[in-house]
């Protein structure tokens, strides 16, 4: 476990700086854009009051320094969030027990280390060659059918599908069901609580079937390694078992889905930037992480953490019980940090970015969403060099009432002459 404590303590004497209580989020997301109040109060006011659409106010980080000591010093709880529902938040449901992200050290550190044992690095590498072949499958189907074709029907969508359950186990037939699941449980607006609890308790009851499946008969899929993974006498419990699969699911593929859709929308509305990827492949990696940190995925901040104790941000007054929120993305486009931070630099070297957090709660999934972005931009400039959106760039639909943006659909074209067919055998 990574902590971070270098947060200084305040002088009893520090004034409270703000002087604006500002409803949050900033407005309905306009495709990919920043909201523009984001980058002024980075500048003038980066820890700032607001009033959140569920209990009330809080404050609002959006330095890159401050963010970071916010995710990983053990003074910012995401249990003290839990079941509470006087605490503010961006949704309509509290944080909930027994998810790996709503806990703190000792018993986040105890889950995230059997999880770890079961979704390594080297396990995630050995499904790059089955993952290239799931992308050139679709791709060949998207040829296949001919210009024009949604793009994130075709591959942003079913894709991280695909790769998620088959890494679970979860058969075929039932994986068009996480879809609608996820879209649920991730709404901001655009369910209601009790649709959420609705969708939720389907998922829960789904995934307890196939965890006392894999008690009775032990697979060697991820999920049969999550119920097997032990330290020493230690192992999960039904409960975390399921919490555990739904938090892989859902965020396994809602925003991978919704990044290939951005990353693919962003290289091709802004001039010269898929002509050069494609010119220079061996960027991939590299313009991989430059688009993580250049693209805003989130719609809001992130889940509160409440201080447990009075402490400073950037000259302002936390006292403790108070709930905080970071805006990483925002984050990600401080000039201290990042050169020239609002442009996108495919080549860019230095890209300390936090698109997957930081510290203890550092995204459990982040190789295995590497992985799927690099197949899958690989493969798109290869087979189709000259892609092209097939409506003005103005005429994406875009999603809305979500935690995450990114496009309802996502039409392009191509010459058929000049797409590469690629053998899936």
């Amino acid at each position: 476990m990574t902590t971070h404590t270098d947060a200084p303590t305040p002088h009893p004497d520090a004034p409270d700086t703000h002087t604006e209580v500002r409803g949050f989020p900033f407005g309905e997301p306009v495709r990919l854009d920043p909201h523009p109040l984001l980058a002024k109060l980075q500048r003038e006011e980066p820890v700032s009051r607001i009033r959140l659409p569920y209990g009330g106010e809080g404050w609002l980080v959006t330095r890159y320094e401050d963010v970071k000591t916010v995710l990983a010093d053990p003074r910012f709880s995401r249990a003290a969030a839990v079941d509470r529902e006087d605490i503010p938040r961006i949704t309509p449901e509290t944080a909930r027990p027994d998810s790996l992200l709503s806990m703190d050290a000792p018993e986040h550190t105890r889950l995230r280390k059997l999880v770890m044992s079961a979704f390594t690095k080297s396990r995630v590498q050995r499904l790059r060659p089955h993952v290239s072949e799931i992308v050139d499958t679709l791709l060949t189907a998207m040829e296949n059918s001919g210009p024009p074709a949604d793009l994130v029907a075709a591959l942003a969508l079913p894709l991280p599908v695909t790769v998620i359950c088959e890494m679970l186990g979860i058969p075929p037939q039932d994986q068009h069901r996480f879809r609608e699941f996820s879209d649920t449980i991730l709404s901001t607006t655009a369910a209601t609580r009790e649709q959420i609890a609705v969708a939720r308790a389907g998922l829960e009851s789904y995934l307890a079937e196939q965890v006392a499946q894999r008690r009775t008969n032990p697979s060697d899929d991820l999920l049969g390694a999550l119920v097997a993974a032990r330290d020493d006498e230690d192992r999960l419990n039904e409960r975390e078992l399921v919490n555990l699969g739904m938090g892989l699911l859902v965020a396994g593929h809602e925003t991978t889905a919704n990044q290939i859709g951005n990353f693919t929308y962003t290289l091709l509305t802004t001039p010269g930037q898929w002509t050069y990827l494609r010119d220079h492949p061996d960027l991939i990696p590299t313009a991989v992480e430059e688009l993580l940190r250049y693209v805003q995925l989130g719609s809001g901040g992130s889940a509160p953490r409440i201080a447990t104790e009075d402490l400073e941000l950037s000259g302002t007054r936390i006292r403790a019980g108070e709930a905080v929120f970071v805006h990483s993305q925002t984050a990600n486009r401080d000039e201290s940090v990042f050169e020239a931070p609002e442009s996108l630099d495919l080549s860019r070297e230095k890209n300390p970015h936090l698109a997957f957090g930081h510290g203890f709660h550092h995204c459990v999934g982040a190789q295995l969403a590497r992985l799927e972005l690099q197949v899958a931009l690989e493969a798109l400039l290869h087979r189709f060099p000259h892609l092209d959106l097939a409506v003005p760039a103005d005429e994406i639909p875009w999603k809305t009432g979500l935690i995450v943006r990114g496009p309802k659909s996502l039409p392009v074209t191509w010459q058929p002459d000049s797409a590469i067919s690629t053998p899936t055998g």
